[in-house]
């Protein structure tokens, strides 16, 4: 590749980022400052305040964004993939199995996952509900429920149009939001020059003294200053689709300008009227600019919203790929780009949780304090798994390591711990989601370990029943029989009821086996490997990363390269479908029992999960209990 070309492809790629990376925390200068002077806070509204906030503001985006993500955590990458399920596989990697800090990393790592689905539920709620609310400044006498229903009809068309992917329109989101970052920076601009004192926040002194005269109040306000920083853990989770050259050049050529000066203006446009306070965003211009910005503000909102819904498909299929979650039904909305997906059980699910949460809160203000939780506690975790792999993985040394991650765990705690203040004014919200998607993925996670204990308690060694079976072989009929076969399995439940009630045996007998690592991708030529077990029968080991698209069809064509041709038309599949049964006195609590049967029941086929064609597949009741 040429410099001209690779010049322009950085190009492309940073526009990219700027529309799909940075809609989120592009979005926050809408509600943070009106956040955190809202009267419920105490904080008064005078020059020395503003000071304080406006440097707070700087040095968090300058500190947590700049140097934490875009500089260290970006660094942490598996396979050129970030996000915490990466981070987490990553840190897992790092320790065995049998290691003490194993377990509690998994639910650190489950945790943090849970949190960013909290978060991704209050986003798309408080980005466009905060764009509808510009219209509160141009027509002061508007009733809420008008600005509730416009902002529950965007929110439904946004997800309706999900099924037909964002090829299409997705092109359009980084010039899009490129002219909603020049928007903030010259609105900040504008208003520096009325009031240039506002320069001084610059200053990393300002925030520390406000933080001493301030104290508790100080503390409070910490927890709406954080909604500045939403949307630092999309930079990481989006590393894979851009890499880390775009992300980077997009933060520091465009984003971070951007939002620093706008928030340097807003902060100038209150020191010279503060009676502006109740929305300073929409204020920065005067009355004839309010509805371009409605209008600027809801596209940027969507594109804002449109890139944690895509991720909160991501990361499903992540958590289905490692375990957490049963298999779901996910639709491919591009040809050319394999990352773009559609989960329509997600898509519908958190819609309707989104629309509670409008209905509940009914205003970006009293949302604020379910943001901040969700976005701290994500902030929190990730911190802490990359120490992990800093020590363990990266095996540098351990002043290093708490050199390089101490002092932003100390940032997050202080963050998150200002943020807990606000549990009962909508904090609860992301908790008692993420409470609920970790109590669904552990009990999924602990269930499929039960089935696998129970399936090899029973087992029968696979070698010792081929031996057995052959000294008086049944007879053998014309085809391929691929009997799909757990990790460590003995003989298949399906091979045994074929014997137990046919009494005939395949002309070729494949035993195959779908290993998920713990890793997002694994070359293409490293997937499948197969092992002769004489007597024509075969075992087939088959290799995913977590973000692999599992094809089996497509496997065995990569086969034939391996010595083992396949004819679909002349193969079957033959699947034992479990039928899950809790037992009184064993395993889990009856209750998450009862709830695994139930995720169990629902959960997407192995043959539909795996692609294989249904005209080929056989399936096989068996009972298993725990």
């Amino acid at each position: 590749m040429t410099a001209q070309h690779k010049k322009s492809s950085l190009a492309a790629l940073t526009l990219a980022a700027v529309g799909i990376v940075y809609g989120d925390i592009g979005t926050s200068p809408l509600y943070t400052l009106k956040a955190v002077f809202h009267q419920d806070h105490g904080l008064t509204l005078n020059t020395p305040n503003l000071l304080g906030i406006i440097s707070l503001i700087f040095w968090g985006l300058t500190l947590i964004v700049s140097l934490k993500y875009v500089a260290l955590i970006l660094r942490a990458d598996n396979r050129g993939e970030g996000g915490i399920m990466a981070l987490m596989a990553l840190a897992l990697n790092s320790v065995t199995k049998a290691s003490k800090w194993y377990f509690p990393l998994m639910v650190l790592g489950v945790f943090g996952a849970t949190m960013f689905y909290g978060d991704s539920v209050i986003t798309p709620a408080i980005s466009v509900l905060g764009a509808i609310e510009g219209l509160e400044v141009a027509l002061p006498g508007i009733p809420n429920w008008v600005v509730l229903l416009i902002t529950a009809v965007v929110l439904v068309a946004l997800y309706s149009v999900q099924r037909r992917g964002t090829a299409g329109i997705g092109r359009w989101f980084g010039p899009v939001m490129l002219v909603w970052f020049i928007a903030l920076a010259v609105m900040g601009v504008v208003n520096i020059i009325e009031a240039p004192q506002i320069l001084a926040a610059l200053n990393p002194l300002h925030a520390l003294r406000f933080m001493l005269e301030n104290k508790y109040t100080a503390f409070i306000a910490l927890g709406a200053v954080v909604l500045s920083l939403t949307g630092a853990e999309a930079l990481y989770a989006d590393m894979g689709h851009f890499g880390k050259k775009p992300i980077r050049a997009a933060w520091f050529l465009i984003a971070f300008p951007a939002l620093a000066l706008n928030y340097m203006g807003q902060g100038a446009l209150l020191i010279m009227h503060p009676e502006h306070v109740s929305n300073p965003f929409y204020n920065q211009l005067g009355s004839w600019s309010i509805y371009p910005l409605v209008l600027l503000s809801t596209m940027a909102a969507v594109i804002a919203s449109q890139a944690t819904i895509s991720g909160t498909f991501s990361m499903t299929k992540q958590a289905i790929a490692l375990g957490l979650m049963p298999r779901m039904r996910v639709l491919h909305t591009s040809e050319s780009e394999i990352g773009q997906i559609y989960i329509p059980a997600v898509n519908w699910l958190q819609l309707v949780v989104v629309l509670i949460g409008v209905l509940i809160f009914q205003s970006s203000d009293d949302m604020a304090g379910a943001y901040g939780i969700a976005v701290t506690a994500t902030m929190l975790c990730t911190t802490v798994l990359t120490f992990f792999v800093t020590r363990y993985r990266w095996h540098l040394p351990l002043v290093l390591c708490f050199g390089a991650t101490g002092f932003f765990i100390i940032m997050d705690i202080m963050l998150f711990s200002s943020s807990t203040l606000k549990l009962f004014h909508g904090g609860w919200f992301p908790l008692l989601l993420g409470a609920i998607l970790f109590t669904g993925m552990m009990t999924w996670k602990r269930g499929r370990q039960l089935v696998f204990e129970n399936l090899q308690s029973h087992a029968i060694p696979l070698d010792e029943f081929l031996q057995s079976l052959f000294v008086a072989p049944p007879t053998r009929v014309y085809g391929t029989a691929i009997f799909l076969r757990g990790e460590s399995d003995g003989v298949p439940h399906a091979l045994l009821h074929n014997l137990s009630h046919n009494k005939v045996l395949h002309e070729r007998v494949v035993f195959l086996t779908v290993h998920m690592m713990e890793e997002p991708w694994v070359p293409v030529a490293e997937q499948a490997k197969v092992t002769d077990l004489g007597h024509n029968c075969f075992q087939i080991n088959v290799f995913y990363g977590f973000k692999d698209e599992p094809d089996i069809p497509k496997v065995l064509v990569q086969c034939a390269e391996l010595g083992l041709p396949f004819e679909m038309m002349e193969t079957s599949f033959f699947i034992a479908r479990q039928t899950v049964i809790s037992t009184p006195g064993r395993g889990m609590a009856p209750w998450r029992e009862h709830l695994f049967v139930t995720m169990s029941r629902n959960a997407r086929g192995a043959a539909d999960y795996y692609q294989i064609p249904p005209n080929r597949v056989i399936e096989l009741g068996t009972q298993v209990e725990i």
